[in-house]
């Protein structure tokens, strides 16, 4: 169908040709032409994505990233101007590093009001122009970044853009729209809708080589970060894993849920004790994995399995890698599965977990207090399986892997990048799983940091509950461990004055939730943690998103 509009219609056309399920903006002036294309779809029943209206870039750069964790697709993101990149512009930092393809958009004046057709206003001569123009800005936390020059290169910018996003390694690309591009008038043709990208794998005698050397290996490991973020990448690493009687570790780094947390070939996430012991270690889908990067594993001969093992947007990357699979993680892992069945091979591996014991062991005090380990355990308890957690908290995160003990795809996420994202990021979540109860585990430090007005703004505009449950310890607690790791014996230890870490006064979390008649209730005790926990559990199943202010002992 052709139609004869301008740019606003060729963004909508392209976004459609992406399969973009919705178009999330926090709006700016320079956005008339898409909004007047939306405007005559929904009047003639054409197609078009769903616009979301919100109003912080954060909020709508950490909803796409969500939504994008779990469908894997790239959705579009309008900002305004320079200053709406650059608002949102930690929470696209976030989505390169948790590998969420997007097409990032936003806009500039390129004739400042001296050229013909409409007056785009003196706000762009006077106040937004950007020197280089936007794209500038936006190349170091993006994949791509460009400007669309032409009406009638829009459509293909778009479109190749979301192509590239999809790539491995998945992130966020960026493109600068201008305005005048936006109101030029637009006569071509719908463009074609794009294509699934294809996978691929390493050649047989590759693969058959690392088999062979699992097979040898006595206590070889895998170690992996991000396979469950590939689409059947949990299955696929349960398949080869079991295939070779091999263990896998997820560490600390771990962005998502990779591997059955109870399953018995789960060990921790931990890698140190592996690294002098190991004779075989297997990177799967690792950016970083061993810190410092100096640090070289004993006698291990190491196997690197990614897409893409280096990754551009890391500065320094070390691997030590002996081998390379290069190829798409899940089709690999299960190509190698099927050949060391068919062969007979299995390593020399006697590992079996004592993590599922582990996580059962009473671990705090109960003498009133409220220890971390306790709160992850009664919340497991509580929202069961069938829910999905996103974590936004720093100095528990470990304890939240741990005893969570998420054994399904796609029930664990963890935000990337800088705090501030996480009430967002599960926002995008929920959009994704309707019918699943999703949950926020985050700090009282990172819960501040987020714009939480208007995300909770949208959680009831949007009918997005959420079960928010905050680790309440009244400090920054990584800011006074860094302090002691450096200055053991310094100044504020004797003093007691440790800067950049009291929130003593900050204000009761939960009665934020007031102005927005959500649920909302404090816990201070253990005997009252498990009855709070149901009650907020149940308010969000009824639609209303709770907020569980916890006081922590640590």
């Amino acid at each position: 169908m052709t139609h004869r509009t301008d740019g606003g219609d060729a963004v909508i056309s392209a976004f459609n040709a992406v399969g973009a399920d919705y178009v999330f903006s926090s709006p700016g002036s320079e956005w008339a032409p898409v909004w007047e294309s939306l405007a005559r779809r929904h009047r003639d029943g054409l197609p078009c994505p769903r616009y979301m209206d919100l109003t912080h870039e954060t909020v709508a750069v950490g909803m796409a990233t969500g939504y994008g964790l779990v469908t894997r697709r790239a959705q579009g993101v309008l900002l305004h101007a320079g200053p709406g990149l650059l608002q949102g512009s930690m929470a696209v930092h976030g989505a390169l590093l948790a590998g969420v393809p997007m097409v990032v958009t936003s806009s500039e004046s390129i004739t400042y009001g001296d050229g013909p057709g409409p007056d785009p206003g003196g706000q762009w001569y006077r106040n937004l122009s950007v020197v280089g123009g936007p794209h500038v800005m936006a190349a170091p936390f993006t994949k791509w970044s460009n400007q669309a020059a032409s009406v009638h290169t829009l459509t293909t910018m778009i479109t190749r853009g979301a192509e590239m996003a999809a790539r491995a390694p998945a992130g966020p690309v960026y493109l600068n729209i201008p305005l005048e591009v936006l109101l030029d008038p637009w006569d071509g043709p719908d463009p074609k809708p794009v294509a699934a990208h294809g996978t691929t794998v390493s050649a047989a005698e590759d693969m058959q080589a690392v088999l062979e050397l699992l097979a040898g290996a006595s206590n070889p490991v895998i170690i992996t970060e991000t396979t469950g973020r590939e689409a059947g990448g949990m299955a696929a690493l349960v398949a080869f894993a079991e295939a070779m009687a091999v263990p896998v570790v997820e560490p600390g780094s771990a962005v998502c849920a990779n591997f059955p947390r109870d399953h018995e070939l789960h060990a921790g996430g931990e890698i140190e004790p592996f690294v002098d012991t190991a004779d075989v270690i297997v990177l799967l889908n690792c950016r970083a994995p061993f810190y410092p990067p100096s640090r070289r594993p004993a006698r291990a001969k190491i196997v690197v399995i990614d897409e893409v093992p280096q990754r551009p947007h890391v500065v320094y990357q070390v691997l030590n890698a002996d081998f390379y699979l290069e190829g798409g993680v899940a089709a690999t892992l299960r190509e190698l599965a099927v050949r060391a069945r068919e062969q007979g091979l299995v390593s020399g591996s006697t590992f079996r977990s004592m993590e599922s014991a582990a996580v059962t062991t009473a671990e705090w005090k109960t003498a009133g207090t409220l220890d971390p380990v306790q709160v992850v355990a009664t919340l497991r308890e509580v929202i069961g399986e069938d829910s999905v957690v996103v974590d936004e908290t720093i100095t528990h995160s470990r304890v939240v892997q741990r005893h969570l003990r998420r054994a399904t795809p796609d029930s664990y996420f963890y935000v990337q990048g800088g705090l501030g994202q996480g009430i967002a990021v599960a926002l995008g979540v929920k959009l994704a799983t309707p019918d699943k109860p999703v949950v926020l585990t985050i700090g009282d430090g990172a819960f501040l940091y987020n714009p939480i007005v208007q995300s909770l703004q949208a959680a009831r505009a949007n009918g997005l509950p959420l079960l928010i449950v905050v680790f309440n310890n009244h400090e920054y607690r990584s800011m006074k461990m860094n302090h002691l790791r450096f200055y053991p014996q310094g100044a504020a230890v004797d003093t007691g004055e440790f800067l950049g870490n009291d929130l003593s006064d900050q204000p009761d979390l939960a009665a934020l939730a007031d102005p927005f008649a959500m649920h909302a209730e404090t816990v201070e005790r253990a005997d009252e943690l498990a009855p709070a926990l149901d009650r907020a559990l149940k308010a969000v199943r009824g639609g209303t998103t709770a907020i569980v202010n916890i006081r922590v002992s640590r």
